[in-house]
C-alpha cells in the first residue's frame, strides 16, 4: 500500500502546490479587491506594505497554481510570510495560537518545501522540462 503512495507523491506534491497557490492568492484578492465583501482586511492601499504583500499573493499564488517557476516564487513567498509573521503577529504575542500567526508559519514552511521539493506532477515547469 505504501508502495502506491510512494508512486503517487509527485501527485500529492502538486495538489499541496495548487491548494497553497490557491489559498493564497484568495488572501490577495481579499486585499486587492475588497473580495469577498467583509473579509479582513478587506481592500488596502496598493502602496503599502499590505498592498505590496497582495500583489506578492494574488500573482504569487496564481503561480503555484499553474506551477510557473515554482522554485523562486516559493522563495519569495516563503520570505514575504516570514517577514509578515515577525513583523505583523510576533509583536502582539509570542503564541501563535494568540497572534493569529499559524497560518503564516505554516505558508512559510509549505512554500520552503515547494523550494526544495519542486512542483511536482501538473505543473508548467515539468512540462518546460520535458520539451526541453
Amino acid at each position: 500500500m505504501f508502495k502506491q503512495l510512494e508512486a503517487s507523491s509527485p501527485h500529492f506534491l502538486a495538489a499541496l502546490r495548487i491548494v497553497a497557490g490557491v489559498l493564497f492568492l484568495a488572501h490577495g484578492v481579499v486585499k486587492l479587491f475588497g473580495f469577498p465583501e467583509g473579509a479582513q482586511p478587506g481592500q488596502v492601499e496598493i502602496l503599502s506594505l499590505f498592498g505590496i504583500g497582495a500583489i506578492l499573493e494574488l500573482v504569487g499564488g496564481s503561480l503555484l497554481v499553474l506551477g510557473a517557476f515554482t522554485r523562486p516564487v516559493a522563495f519569495i513567498l516563503a520570505g514575504e510570510m516570514a517577514v509578515a509573521y515577525w513583523m505583523f503577529h510576533f509583536p502582539s504575542s509570542p503564541y501563535p495560537a494568540v497572534n493569529g500567526g499559524d497560518a503564516a508559519i505554516l505558508f512559510c514552511f509549505i512554500f520552503l518545501y515547494l523550494l526544495a521539493a519542486g512542483p511536482g506532477s501538473w505543473s508548467l515547469d515539468a512540462r518546460l522540462r520535458k520539451q526541453g
